[in-house]
């Protein structure tokens, strides 16, 4: 008999019982919120779209400028890469693979997580260091509003990925510790998606300009 899906996101399985039964409200619930955060960065990327031209850049720093493509790259394949390992948690939590499975490919998208946020870090004091600031152009107040606010985005599920580890070893995997890294990784995995939108527009747009 074919499995009822009860919600959008991985089914964890009616062998989880009430985690599978509280899922569907949660995850549809946390769906909402993921969607009212789609229209914030909405707003972002339509701001940067608009200010990424010769007027918007006022004479300050443009893109090719500012950006190290190279580096960018490799936040890109990091990112990506995290988002396969927290797959991998989430299948071994589905199938029961037990709580050392699952906090090994959560701690392995932890440092990836971190890894990205490094390299971040250190293009954004790059650009600070050749005066590309938000207050030198509406181009890069665009940058820095959009941008950072991906990054701050990962910082907190970096974050959220420690607690949930915290939490697997002090409850172990309760209902609601399963629910809950079931509505991170949907937040994890909208990152992703988000940060596939920067790389297109922001960075890609930069090669094509």
């Amino acid at each position: 008999m074919k499995m009822p899906v009860l919600h959008p996101g991985l089914n964890l399985g009616p062998h989880h019982g009430e985690a599978h039964k509280r899922a569907e409200k949660l995850a549809f619930g946390f769906w909402v919120f993921l969607m009212s955060d789609l229209i914030i960065f909405g707003l972002m990327f339509a701001t940067y779209v608009t200010m990424a031209n010769p007027m918007g850049l006022a004479g300050g720093p443009g893109p090719k400028e500012a950006y190290d493509l190279t580096s960018i790259f490799i936040q890109t394949m990091i990112l990506l890469t995290s988002s396969l390992t927290f797959g991998m948690a989430s299948l071994a939590m589905r199938f029961e693979r037990g709580k050392a499975a699952i906090s090994v490919w959560l701690s392995v998208t932890l440092l990836l997580g971190i890894g990205f946020l490094s390299l971040e870090v250190r293009d954004l004091a790059h650009m600070i260091d050749i005066g590309a600031v938000p207050s030198r152009s509406g181009f890069l107040s665009a940058f820095w509003g959009l941008v950072p606010l991906h990054g701050a985005h990962v910082a907190i599920g970096c974050l959220w990925i420690m607690i949930m580890l915290i939490q697997m070893r002090v409850f172990g995997l309760v209902p609601l510790v399963k629910t809950r890294i079931l509505r991170l990784g949907l937040f994890w995995h909208f990152l992703d998606l988000i940060w596939i939108g920067i790389f297109t527009i922001v960075y890609l747009g930069a090669l094509a300009s």
